[in-house]
Formats: structure tokens, sequence, C-alpha cells
């Protein structure tokens, strides 16, 4: 299927539109009529506009209050379309969309609707003009496409076809197998987009909330899955109406169109017969974090040595041709970059003492690239010398890098060819055994691009957002993760800076990494032998423990070993959490320390304000980190 994206669904004139559509890859473009009558080119002009940048007028729309009109109301719709069947021919555009009629003037019947449209056929045939009739959910005689299609069979012209929209279609819960009756070479276009569960207004859901397929809660795939079903072959196309988007850049909104549409084709096919929908590896399998890597220069390096000491972990390895130093403790391994040139030295003169690099053991490195290439994920290229591997990585949230390695290339031969192992001895001083989750923090309006490239490019699905209360303002978490928990992160959106993640935001110049979440068997052991370390928690508020043993009825004894250790507490219906933080480091980058027991599956959401609270309470003047 080619690709095509509504000019109404990003920001600028049109003349900047089409540059980053066309940059983003797209096949052609949907010519929202108000931004052509906005732009001040002729329509010739602008045609030449289009083709110059590689791109075919797939649409132009919208045609408003057509069918079912009563007179003198209805011969004045066909002076209007003859009109734009004129304007038409001069842009070089060949397929208009009727939107189904929503004035009160309006006459129904399928009849008198069909009857109009197979007149309307022959005005069209005439110019070279297809007419394309779309049901919009708020339609007031025709707001399904069953009726829309319904009226298309009666009026049997070969110029007039059916238009689909998965929003109308799916905002009004009509089930997306219906579309898979309706013949393929009837179908002129079709349209996506996506939207979060919303009980509202369809008219103010429609033109506020749309977003890219992937990040909403309708099951667009299905949609796409049922059209496919119909050997419908022509331009699936995004028209996504939302504030965020239009005041955002059009060339990010662009790539993440482009970006959901090849991830919706792939999910669409893994589930049906449908060779038109193009063939791409599956989703990568994350089978665990590898390491984090920070840079820092000589100083920041002291205080991060520090701190990882005082959590338990190992000096193990030094890397053979970098200044770059392996701790360890259990399956964590965290790296510290100190190299005074290169990627991470940029990046930390930009940023300072932060995390600049993740990477993560998928199944498949190959198949993994393959799907990012096609995803239009951009590639980071590092330096290596001779002897050392070459760690593909891509870039990832606020200009960090992702690096992927596998078995099967032997890339996960990191440690030994790469690093000079040194004996480390227990590397288990405080049971902190894994990673269990990675947080970002990011400005709010990058949320869904980055939700969006996660679970497109691996096998992880996002829960629904909850709001972090910051005694500073709300700040929107979304969770990204893996069905075998292997993959966990939390992307916390900051709608101002004054809260503690808009805080890291603002200092770091960029979002990032904002915490780690080290996972432990046992917390009171590990409280316990961090204690011997010289390890000092953040200190909880005293009146957290009162109000928690009377909300939640715990056994005294437990709170008290709370309490004692400033530990955090939560539960499900799956089971039990616990939660200890330490100090800030850089810019507000924190560790975690977390256990969860009988499946619990949460991220203690609902102590952040307590949480955050101590971490204000222990925050220092700039420049002077605090453990």
């Amino acid at each position: 299927m080619k690709t095509s994206i509504a000019t109404v669904s990003i920001s600028g004139d049109l003349s900047e539109k089409l540059s980053a559509i066309a940059e983003a890859g797209f096949d052609g473009i949907e010519i929202f009529e108000n931004d052509f009558l906005a732009f001040d080119a002729s329509p010739r002009e602008v045609g030449r506009m289009v083709r110059d940048a590689g791109l075919e007028i797939a649409l132009f729309q919208p045609f408003r209050d057509f069918e079912g009109m009563p007179e003198p109301l209805r011969g004045r719709t066909f002076d209007r379309a003859q009109r734009k069947f004129d304007l038409m021919n001069e842009l070089g555009a060949d397929l208009v969309l009727v939107c189904s009629n929503v004035s009160p003037a309006a006459l129904g019947g399928i009849d008198r609707a069909a009857a109009d449209f197979r007149e309307l056929g022959e005005l069209a045939a005439q110019r070279g003009i297809r007419v394309g009739y779309e049901a919009l959910a708020w339609g007031r005689f025709v707001s399904d496409h069953r009726d829309a299609w319904e009226i298309v069979r009666r009026a049997d012209h070969p110029n007039v076809g059916l238009i689909v929209d998965s929003f109308h279609s799916l905002a009004r819960r009509i089930d997306p197998d219906t579309i898979a009756t309706i013949p393929g070479d009837r179908i002129f276009f079709v349209q996506v987009a996506d939207a979060p569960a919303l009980d509202m207004d369809l008219l103010y859901w429609s033109r506020h909330y749309r977003n890219m397929p992937g990040e909403g809660d309708l099951p667009v795939a299905d949609f796409l899955r049922a059209v496919a079903s119909t050997g419908y072959d022509g331009y699936l196309s995004l028209e996504i109406f939302n504030d965020q988007f239009r005041g955002g850049s059009a060339k990010a909104i662009s790539v993440d169109g482009k970006r959901s549409l090849v991830n919706l084709m792939s999910a669409a096919a893994e589930t049906g017969h449908a060779p038109q929908l193009p063939a791409m590896p599956e989703r990568a399998h994350v089978r665990r974090p590898v390491f984090i890597e920070f840079t820092a220069n000589e100083a920041e390096a002291e205080i991060l040595r520090d701190t990882l000491v005082l959590l338990g972990f190992v000096r193990v390895a030094e890397h053979r041709t970098k200044a770059v130093t392996a701790f360890r403790q259990g399956e964590i391994n965290i790296l510290i970059n100190r190299e005074k040139t290169g990627f991470a030295h940029s990046f930390n003169l930009v940023h300072g003492l932060s995390v600049c690099a993740t990477a993560f053991e998928v199944d498949d490195v190959s198949a993994a690239l393959e799907r990012a290439r096609a995803l239009a994920i951009e590639p980071h290229r590092g330096e290596h010398g001779p002897a050392e591997l070459d760690l593909p990585g891509l870039y990832n949230v606020g200009s960090g890098v992702l690096h992927l390695v596998d078995s099967r290339s032997g890339l996960d031969r990191l440690w030994e060819v790469d690093f000079s192992e040194r004996p480390a001895g227990d590397t288990s001083l405080a049971g902190l055994a894994r990673i269990d989750h990675i947080g970002f923090a990011m400005p709010a309006d990058e949320v869904m691009s980055w939700q969006l490239f996660y679970t497109s490019l691996f096998q992880c699905e996002k829960q629904p957002i909850f709001d972090i209360v910051d005694p500073a303002g709300l700040v929107r978490s979304q969770v990204v993760e893996s069905a075998d928990g292997a993959l966990r992160l939390t992307l916390e959106g900051a709608t101002n800076r004054r809260t503690f993640a808009g805080h890291f935001v603002s200092d770091s110049f960029a979002a990032g990494v904002h915490h780690v979440a080290l996972g432990t068997d046992d917390i009171f052991a590990t409280a316990a032998q961090l204690r011997e370390l010289g390890f000092q928690p953040i200190e909880i508020s005293r009146n957290y423990y009162d109000d928690l043993e009377a909300r939640i009825a715990l056994d005294p004894d437990l709170v008290d070993r709370l309490r004692a250790d400033n530990i955090l507490y939560d539960r499900d219906e799956h089971g039990e959490f616990f939660q200890l933080y330490g100090g800030t480091l850089g810019q507000g980058f924190f560790f975690e320390i977390v256990e969860r027991r009988g499946g619990y599956r949460g991220y203690g959401a609902a102590n952040a304000p307590f949480r955050i609270a101590a971490q204000r309470r222990t925050l220092r003047p700039k420049g002077m980190p605090a453990i």
C-alpha cells in the first residue's frame, strides 16, 4: 500500500508541510481545503510544488453537506461540486472526499442519496474525477460505513466509491469485520487514526484527540486487517486532528506518522493473509538490559564511583582502549565513560553527568536493525578500534543511544573482547540482582512519540497513562513493558519545569534517563547490607508510615521495619511492592531499589508524591549532588 498524510495533521504553511511530509518518506498527501485556501499560490503552482516534492495528491477534501438536500439548496451543491472539480483539474487531483451530510436542512433516504451520487458521478466522470463517500460518525442520517456503502452500491457508478476511516467506524464501536464484505475495488481510499478511550462528544473527540495508530486505544490493526482482506491496495492515509500535533514540529510529527503506518501494516500482516501489506521482521524480543552507560568528567566519575560502591557494586573490568570502567552487581552492569573525545564526551559537555547509552539483548540484532530501518529509526554509528566489537546503535530519547546485542552474532562477547576483566570477588554485596526498569523524563509532548518508538520496535505494549502527583504539578507517566517483564520502561512527561521530572529535563537541556530501578529479592536484607556499606537513603516522612498503617491495615511490625529503613510500600491484586531511594546525582538522576512479591505489576505510583517530597528536601544547590 502507498502511504499519505492529510496536511491538516501537521503544523506550518503548505510549503513547510510538503517538505516535512516528503522528507518523512510518504508517497502522497491529502490536501485539506483550508490549507490550500490559506496558501498564496495558484492551483497549478500548488500542484507543481507537490509533484516537485516527489508526492502525489492522493485526495482533495472535504466536500461537505452534499447528499439529500432540498431545492434550491440541491442545485447549489452541484454548482459547488463543479467548481471544486475544475479546481481539482488544475491541482492535478483526481479524488475528492465527500463526507456525509450534517446540515439540518438535509433530507434522509438512501435512494435519494444514491440518486444524488449517481448524478454527481456523471459530472465527475466528465472531468476525470472520482468521488469518495465517507460516513462521519456524527452524520445526520449516515454515520455508519455500512450505510455509506449501501448508498454507493445503489448509486452504481464507476466514479463513485467508498472512503472508510478507522476513527469514524471504531469510535462508534462498529465491528471492523463488516468492512470485509465490501469489494476492494469499490473502496477508493482508506484513512486511519487512533484515539485514547474517552467518553465525550464524538465531534469534539475527533477534532482534538486523534493520534497516530498505536498511540491510542482503538483496534486500528483489526480495522486494517478487514480492509486488507477485501483486496484493497490503494492509499493508506493518516487524518489526525490533534491540538498537540498542530502545534508541534512538522518534521517530527511526519516521521512519527510514517512510522505508525509501517508499524500498523506490520501488525495487520502478522495475523492475516494480506500480500498487499509489506513484509518485515516482527518486533524484536528483548531478553534483558545488558548495561547502562554513564558519561562523566573525572570529578563526576569520582562521585558516581563512590555512589556505586555504596550500593554494593564492584569494579570488574576496564575497556582495553577507552577510558571506560565497568561495575557489576548480580546481572547489572554499569559503565562509566570518561573519554575526552567522541560521542560520550560531547554528550557530557551538553548534559553533564548522565546516562548516554543503554544496551538490550535481543534474539536477532540483524532482524531488529532491519525493522528499525523500515521504521525510519535513526542509526548511531560509533567509533571502535580494529579489535573491538562494532555495537550497533539507534538514537534514543534525548539523543542518547540504544545499543543492541545478541548471541548469534557474537555481540554478547562484549566483556571478553572489549574489556580487560579484573578479579572482582563477590559481586552480590547488597543483593541487587537485576535492572527492574528504566525511567525516562521528557517534555509531555514527546511521550506518545517515544512510546511509539518502543512499541513499534520491540515486543512490548503500552499501559494506561497515569498521573504522578508532584507538589509543583502533574506528570503524565506512560509505562511500556513486555509480557515477561524483561523490558520495563516508564516515560514521564513533564508539563512544566517546576516538577521534579521537569527540573531534570530543564537542567539536563534534554529528555533522558531520569532513574534506574535496581531489583532485589529481599529488600530488607538489601537495606541492611547497604547500611553496612554506608549508603544513606532519602528519609521518608514519618506521617507516611502512620497513614500507611491506618489506610492499608498493615501489620504494625512490618510498618516499623519499613519506617526504620525508609522503605515505601504498595500492593495490587497480584502482590506487593517495596521501594527504597538514594539521593540525586548530576541534574537529578537517582537510583531506586525495588522488590516485587507475588507478581506485583505496578510501579508504586501511589508513593510518588512522598518520594518526590523527600527528594526535594535533599536537593542542594546546582553543582553539589547529594549522595
